[in-house]
């Protein structure tokens, strides 16, 4: 499957040929879950209407939900303004991180931190 040219110009991959993908829902705005892309997992994700990526360990293609029932239906897409990341908004049916929680950002993840005030 082959990313169109136009898109695939705009993006700036890391040195293995990969783009983060940073996964949101859609109507809530929680951030679930961070993966990586290539050319191709993206294409699969924008004409499949369902997330696609590249597993990093395993060296192959995944789609969230095939194992796991755990599906991230695709609502939109979005590059940022320097082409190094994506925010892609999804309906998740199930839990998004693969230890079971809904977000891979949840309480337990929390790191002590100063909080900043505007001055």
């Amino acid at each position: 499957m082959t990313l169109d040219p136009s898109i695939a110009q705009r993006l700036k991959r890391n040195a293995d040929g990969l783009v983060a993908a940073i996964i949101q829902q859609y109507d809530t705005g929680t951030v679930l879950m961070l993966g990586w892309m290539d050319d191709e997992a993206l294409a699969r994700t924008l004409t499949e209407g369902r997330v696609t990526f590249w597993s990093r360990s395993r060296n192959e293609y995944w789609r969230k939900g095939d194992t796991s029932g755990h599906w991230q239906w695709v609502k939109s897409v979005r590059i940022d303004c320097d082409g190094d990341a994506l925010l892609i908004a999804v309906d998740q049916v199930g839990a998004a991180c693969h230890t079971g929680e809904y977000s891979c950002f949840d309480e337990g993840g929390i790191i002590e931190a100063q909080e900043g005030h505007r001055s």
